[in-house]
């Protein structure tokens, strides 16, 4: 074959691009410098344009193709490379356009997260990220081409063309999803698992096992401190202390009890429920006044703002209990196993509800839930309310509600007309409300009933405003008034704001503290007034809790 000379395979490779492709390409590319819930790292934004590059660019030629398809006039050879110069010139200005806006609409998301403003970004760095992605979907889209050919020539030796293009594009497609899904996929899959595994098994400079004979994780306990991980020995090693407590308060106070069983501490969930429970019973957890049954994220973390706050309003008479059910980041496994975890939650509650219905209802502990993110998921699918309405747990903190968690989805998509998605108000108030980090549950005239659910979220955390179909339709939160900690500037554009919001989702564990889904221990304490109604809290000394917690 004769050796083309360079300036032809130049020309050649361009022409090998769709302009319809290169168009939708750059207005995708465009829209994904746009802000959305979060700030972006240069490499992060580059990714995502990256990306949204790629995704328009395969519209735009599956438009070209099904253009072609119908038989509509197609430009001629030479005016063709005329429309793919101006097209190329206008690519360029507009990419660099909004290159350059891109430092302003990242600015706004800092300004309403109270941050200082960037004085630019890597514009060169984002253009390079982003080329480099998009060449390898190049590269992916071309070799599964020559594939789906070589595989429909082959076939066409025996049954007719089309039925063998159909076949041939058929068994492609299933080569690369399973070369993509059971190999790199599982494959990535398990270096997470390994990589948090081994932070797990961890043990740092930290918290000392306790001495005190009745403390979880003792020569005395039923569970083993080296068994409980590195998050167990966090949540169990860095309790407040009764002292602590009543210096703040004013009042006698005592040493909460924490209970923690990490997934090394038994084989089997029920083996882990049952070992929790029976150190509950240990400890004297069903003697103090609450009892908590926490659920952790799915790197086995049980939130110390989540849980603190309550412990100094009930002046450490209460109990908080926790089995870990896995070593995956909440955003992880909630992408990949959306109800990761919730039998170990559901067989925990069951050990701990069923004995403590059985207690005289006039000397035994409140009954409360407690999640965030993927541990609000699974605590929430961790009971029945038809199972319980008899004899009714008495609430739920659940914090940072993951998209797809079902008791959250049907009181916002039945809120109150009026009332924004991502404040909502749920009929009465007097089961579900929410709250945010500006706005307390409080509803002007509701009436708690038996059992209270609060909801604190953020309208900045995209693990709770995520949703699927955003790809296609714009979210009821960006309808009418957004959140205070939103940017002005965020506008839905479809598949854009889905890749964004991806992106987001990992990233929300680094946000400032109040925003994103990292939930400060200050915004948790009028959520836990309202769950939990602790005596002896005037306004002005909830206040002065929430400025401690602040300044810590």
């Amino acid at each position: 074959m004769r050796r083309l000379p360079g300036g032809r395979y130049v020309k050649t490779f361009a022409r090998s691009f769709c302009t319809a492709g290169l168009l939708m390409g750059t207005l995708f590319f465009a829209a994904s410098l746009t802000p959305s819930l979060l700030p972006r790292t240069p490499i992060t934004q580059g990714a995502v344009s990256g990306a949204a590059f790629s995704a328009g660019y395969f519209i735009g030629v599956l438009m070209r193709w099904l253009w072609v398809y119908l038989g509509l006039p197609v430009p001629r050879f030479r005016l063709n490379l005329a429309i793919q110069a101006v097209a190329a010139a206008g690519c360029i200005g507009v990419a660099v356009y909004f290159l350059y806006r891109m430092t302003g609409w990242q600015n706004s998301i800092r300004a309403v997260m109270e941050m200082e403003p960037t004085e630019g970004v890597q514009r060169v760095q984002v253009a390079l990220v982003a080329t480099a992605v998009f060449g390898v979907f190049i590269l992916l889209a071309r070799l599964f081409s020559k594939t789906y050919a070589l595989i429909s020539a082959l076939i066409h030796r025996r049954v007719p063309v089309r039925l063998a293009n159909v076949l041939g594009f058929s068994i492609a497609l299933a080569l690369f999803w399973t070369l993509a899904n059971g190999v790199a996929f599982n494959y990535a899959l398990r270096a997470f698992d390994s990589s948090y595994r081994q932070l797990d098994a961890l043990i740092e400079t930290g918290p000392e096992r306790p001495r005190e004979p009745r403390r979880t994780g003792s020569e005395a306990s039923l569970i083993d401190w080296n068994d409980v991980g590195r998050q167990g020995r966090q949540f169990l090693g860095n309790a407040p202390r009764a002292g602590e407590i009543a210096a703040l308060s004013g009042r006698a106070a005592v040493d909460p009890i924490r209970v923690y069983a990490g997934l090394n501490s038994a084989e089997t969930i029920e083996e882990r429920a049952d070992l929790a429970f029976e150190e509950l019973k240990r400890v004297g957890a069903f003697n103090r006044s609450a009892l908590v049954v926490a659920t952790p994220t799915g790197t086995g973390r049980v939130n110390p703002p989540g849980i603190t706050p309550i412990e100094y309003m009930l002046d450490g008479d209460v109990a908080t209990v926790a089995v870990q059910y896995s070593y995956l980041a909440s955003w992880l496994a909630l992408l990949t196993e959306p109800g990761y975890g919730a039998e170990t939650a559901r067989v925990l509650f069951d050990r701990v509800y069923e004995h403590w219905r059985t207690l005289p209802q006039d000397d035994r502990p409140r009954l409360y839930l407690y999640g965030l993110s993927l541990g609000a998921l699974n605590s929430d699918l961790s009971f029945d309310l038809f199972d319980v309405i008899g004899d009714p747990i008495h609430g739920a903190l659940w914090s940072g509600p993951p998209f797809s968690k079902p008791t959250w989805q049907t009181a916002t998509r039945e809120r109150r007309p009026g009332t924004p998605a991502w404040l909502p108000q749920f009929r009465d108030g007097s089961v579900i409300r929410f709250a945010n980090q500006f706005e307390g549950p409080d509803v002007p005239g509701a009436e708690w009933g038996p059992m209270r659910i609060v909801y604190l979220q953020y309208a900045s955390d995209p693990i709770t405003f995520f949703e699927p179909e955003i790809l296609y339709r714009r979210p009821d939160w960006l309808a009418g008034e957004i959140g205070p900690d939103v940017s002005p500037e965020l506008r839905w554009y479809p598949v854009v704001t889905f890749l964004q919001l991806i992106a987001d989702m990992p990233a929300s564990m680094a946000a400032r503290m109040g925003f994103g889904h990292v939930y400060a221990p200050e915004h948790y304490i009028r959520a836990w007034r309202a769950v939990a109604d602790p005596p002896g809290w005037s306004d002005e000394a909830i206040a002065d809790l929430e400025a401690h917690f602040a300044q810590r």
